[in-house]
């Protein structure tokens, strides 16, 4: 039987909805069940594709091509189970579906509303293919009291009426704020977004209660008196010093143990927690420091950059070191041309990917510095082109080298690919045609060559990454660039698309066009960021 755990957020946003799913995952996983998890986010727009990274983070990107929230991302680092593009919908794709549906006459010619066509499209996204797991989490985003979540709220209502309250429970994540002048944490904000669920007719089961302080027993009993749930059910999460931390925090808490109390599970004993132990000890207590600088384009909003982020710091656990991030604006190089000064101190430098012009020169100015100082440097996707462009600039004499993402060029390294293979199908794209969904998207093969750094880093000349992006590395400028000493070390199974470089040269120096910390796990750091952190290591021990 599949139990479905309902995780709602209220008071105020950001309270770590993700991260508290991911984590109660990853403790039903360590006692032995086999979970998988979802997300319902109420914005209109179909996926979070076409949003600009400051508005909603990263969008983080699926196996089977899908543009989805930077959650699922915090999913997959927790629990190893890759996302699929049916773990995360929208209102946007709810209502596309349904009126799709009315359009082609399915409903008979009837009057199509919220109630039961909307709520009933919702249930179906929530249930479809989860009869092999015996736990399916989903999260519903936004905050209760916003007008967007309510047919989302009226959907798990309606499910709990389904399935019967056996096999469903929710969770509700809320704050409790600390008054200083008072000297006591608040209760009265829990309450009225207990009272708001309760409004819309859900109870919840557990409240988890973001909190910097243990809360005390008088205020525990005073919560569950208020909002109708058994005293252990409220359980406080704590700030920790890591998200890793989260589930040996839950667990000490007793949250995994009320989830499997509720449905009448074994919740004695204790999970095995090992893997998250050891995680925490590496990120703690660390051998030594380096200092990597992120010259990116939307340092503003880290959020932007979140699975980068998380990689780093695993390629530090595989290292045995912390990883100091610096966040470097790409135009800051554009403006004051002082890039010795900002980046003397850097153990590696990494240009991450983006989209658009802004930026762009200061990210070749990295790369070159990077490049001619000898320290080590990955370029992902468009840190990839413009490592590129910096070899056709600086060392093959195509001083107009460009890409045509800027516009038009007559040295044109990298261009618009407007047609390529997706295992038997031929996918089309078009300039000035829609941007939802119109990139490379998803999990693609690649071939190393043999005795390149690449392969000896992946251990394998045959690899799958997952990619997003428009614009491809100019074939036709191979031959004159590896004349100057940059190897394409890594081709589609085809041989028609570039997907890595490196200087054989250079003590670490890579390019990728995919984004391989979209694979990254605490628990399997991908080889590249264990590669790249090691360099750095090296040479932070070499000064």
């Amino acid at each position: 039987m599949t139990r479905f755990v309902f995780i709602t957020g209220g008071v105020v946003s950001s309270l770590g909805k993700g991260i508290a799913s991911a984590a109660l995952a990853a403790l039903l996983q360590a006692r032995g069940y086999k979970v998988r998890m979802r997300k319902l986010d109420p914005y209109l727009n179909v996926d979070p594709g076409t949003m600009s990274p400051y508005q909603h983070g990263e969008v983080f990107i699926t196996d089977d091509g899908a543009e989805t929230d930077l959650d699922l991302g915090h999913y997959e680092r927790f629990t190893g189970v890759h996302a699929r593009r049916a773990d995360n919908t929208t209102t946007g794709r709810i209502y596309s579906d349904v009126i799709a549906r009315e359009r082609r006459g399915d409903y008979l010619g009837g009057t199509v509303q919220v109630i039961p066509h909307i709520t009933d499209a919702i249930k179906d996204v929530v249930v479809a293919g989860t009869e092999e797991y015996d736990f399916v989490l989903v999260e519903i985003g936004g905050t209760v009291g916003d007008i967007e979540s309510l047919p989302f709220l009226e959907a798990i209502r309606q499910l709990r009426n389904d399935l019967g309250h056996s096999q469903t429970m929710c969770v509700h994540l809320t704050l409790l704020p600390y008054i200083p002048s008072a000297g006591e944490l608040k209760t009265k904000p829990t309450q009225h977004s207990v009272k708001e669920l309760q409004n819309v007719g859900i109870q919840p089961q557990v409240l988890l209660c973001r909190s910097d302080r243990p809360i005390p027993e008088n205020e525990r009993r005073k919560i569950a008196n208020f909002c109708n749930v058994r005293s252990e059910a409220v359980i406080a999460a704590l700030d920790v010093d890591t998200i890793y931390a989260c589930p040996i925090s839950y667990h000490n808490e007793g949250m995994d143990r009320e989830v499997l109390r509720y449905f009448g599970l074994p919740f004695e004993g204790s999970p095995d927690l090992t893997r998250w132990e050891k995680i925490v000890h590496a990120i703690r207590e660390p051998e030594g420091e380096v200092k990597v600088a992120v010259v990116g384009k939307y340092t503003a909003l880290l959020d932007s950059y979140k699975s980068l982020a998380e990689a780093l710091l695993h390629g530090g656990i595989a290292n045995n070191v912390r990883v100091k991030l610096d966040w470097i604006e790409s135009e800051e190089f554009e403006k004051s041309g002082d890039i010795a000064e900002r980046l003397k101190d850097a153990d590696a430098i990494l240009v991450p990917g983006g989209f658009g012009e802004r930026g762009a020169e200061g990210k070749i100015q990295a790369v070159r510095y990077a490049r001619e100082n000898g320290i080590p440097f990955l370029g992902i996707c468009f840190g990839m082109q413009m490592a590129v462009i910096e070899c056709a600039r600086s060392l093959a004499g195509l001083t107009k080298a460009s890409s045509t993402e800027f516009g038009p060029t007559s040295e044109p390294l990298v261009g618009l690919m407007t047609e390529w293979a997706n295992g038997n199908e031929l996918m089309r794209r078009r300039e000035g045609g829609d941007l939802g969904g119109t990139m490379r998207l998803g999990a693609f093969p690649a071939k190393l060559a043999a005795g390149s750094r690449a392969a000896e880093i992946y251990g394998t000349t045959d690899i799958r990454e997952r990619h997003r992006h428009r614009w491809e590395v100019n074939l036709h400028y191979k031959d004159r660039l590896e004349k100057t000493g940059l190897r394409f070390s890594g081709m589609s199974p085809d041989g028609v698309l570039p997907e890595v470089v490196e200087y054989p040269d250079h003590p670490w120096f890579i390019g990728v066009q995919y984004h391989p910390e979209l694979l990254s796990k605490p628990f399997d750091p991908h080889p590249l960021f264990a590669g790249f952190i090691g360099a750095a290591r090296k040479r932070a021990e070499s000064k």
